[in-house]
């Protein structure tokens, strides 16, 4: 079963079906370890060390080697191995500076009275011979692995000046034998929770501002019907269940409002509803299929993907309604835009000679990039610190994400070892 279908529905069916990814089932376990692989790694890298932290045996997590391969995957350094196991204390080796190192992150890991680990870390500048930082954390044994990535997210900021995503979680869905899995995980797909089994499709997962909840559409009622999730008391509550299809939610940055598309009054058109539900407002009025809405950061426009041009292109209207204005060309096919955290860029979906791929436009020049390269992608998401878009690809009879920079120089795989992920939705950053 190919992807060309799919690219079709907009002009064909519902747009409750526009978005409906295809699966293969592949068998994939719900838990399943996850692998990444980095290609395209800049040339000019900062040379930089995560020496083995001291660490009691009892921590079941390696914090050491978390902080490690997050800094080693976002293809900004040179990872040099130290070959010592260093503390976040005490002088550090001169026999380093021998192996090419100015930065090096050293730390330790300690076990305290009442379970819990107490995880210290000092990053030093090895070219001035000072430390930049030395901090602590206290996490339950449950939370190594997480403070790993919050490690990872101070040395990538202290480093780049930049806000890390170590630290970010993303959503996703996946097929195991007849049931759909709609999963939560560390932003390199590995420590997966479930969230939500069904036998009947999940699609369009979307993250609300805080990170509290996700809102979706499940077919559970045999058809398209949006819920938000909120994923610390596990409630579910419909906030679209009106007649007809109703699909691809996308939070206003306030988190109090959707925009949903819904075909209640006839054609598919771009509404807006309450995140406790109610009645909608509509806020496009055309002849065509209005669908995949998103909001800009500062929810003063909605972009959408229309075919009122005769083919699927993406347009940007007010969000409090009135004319759209086109935003793509160049491309007989243009769909499934997402905004940049900045609105500087717009990531989405186009057709180049009969190929699918990732681009990432800037706005103000309309200049476009292509980040992805088979030709078969679906999903963009940006990174909360919108340096990376996070998309699914079909890639060796697998359906993987792949996380690229959005020059298109570096990209990471993320595959589980055993069946498809797909409907990427990367959270925010998490509040301190």
């Amino acid at each position: 079963m190919n992807l060309i279908p799919r690219r079709l529905i907009l002009s064909r069916i519902l747009a409750a079906l526009f978005t409906l990814p295809i699966y293969l089932v592949l068998g994939l376990q719900p838990f399943a370890q996850q692998r990444v692989d980095v290609s395209g790694v800049a040339q000019s890298l900062l040379p930089l060390s995560v020496a083995n932290f001291a660490s009691d045996q009892r921590a079941r997590t390696d914090v050491s080697g978390v902080v490690h391969s997050d800094l080693g995957r976002s293809g900004l350094f040179n990872m040099i191995d130290s070959g010592m196991v260093l503390a976040d204390t005490g002088p550090v080796p001169a026999e380093l500076r021998g192996k090419g190192i100015d930065m090096l992150v050293s730390g330790s890991v300690s076990r305290l009275a009442d379970g819990r680990f107490d995880v210290r870390y000092r990053l030093n500048d090895l070219v001035k011979q000072r430390a930049i930082f030395q901090r602590s954390i206290v996490v339950h044994p449950d939370d190594l692995r997480m403070a790993g990535h919050r490690i990872a997210d101070e040395v990538f900021e202290a480093l780049t000046g930049e806000k890390g995503i170590f630290s970010t979680r993303i959503a996703y869905v996946s097929k195991q034998a007849t049931r759909y899995v709609l999963q939560i995980a560390d932003w390199d797909a590995e420590n997966p929770q479930l969230a939500l089994s069904s036998a009947e499709p999940i699609i369009s997962p979307r993250w609300s501002p805080d990170g509290s909840k996700l809102a979706y559409v499940s077919f559970e009622s045999k058809k398209p019907v949006v819920y938000v999730h909120n994923l610390a008391t596990g409630e579910r509550l419909a906030v679209a269940n009106f007649r007809g299809s109703n699909s691809a939610p996308a939070w206003a940055p306030d988190g109090q409002q959707l925009a949903v598309s819904l075909t209640m009054d006839g054609m598919s058109q771009i509404y807006l509803v309450s995140a406790r539900g109610g009645s909608p407002r509509r806020l496009t009025s055309s002849n065509s299929i209005d669908t995949e809405p998103v909001f800009s950061p500062d929810g003063r426009s909605v972009y959408f993907t229309s075919d009122r041009a005769g083919s699927p292109q993406i347009y940007q209207v007010s969000s409090q309604g009135g004319e759209a204005r086109r935003v793509t060309f160049g491309s007989p096919y243009s769909t499934s835009a997402r905004v940049s955290p900045d609105g500087k860029l717009l990531a989405y979906i186009t057709r180049r000679e009969g190929r699918y791929l990732v681009a990432v436009r800037e706005l103000a020049s309309g200049n476009d990039t292509l980040v992805s390269e088979t030709g078969r992608e679906e999903a963009p998401s940006f990174s909360p610190n919108g340096k990376w878009v996070m998309y699914a690809s079909r890639r060796s009879g697998r359906d993987a994400l792949i996380a690229a920079s959005v020059d298109g120089k570096v990209k990471q795989q993320l595959a589980s070892l055993s069946g498809d992920m797909r409907e990427p939705a990367w959270g925010p950053l998490p509040s301190k």
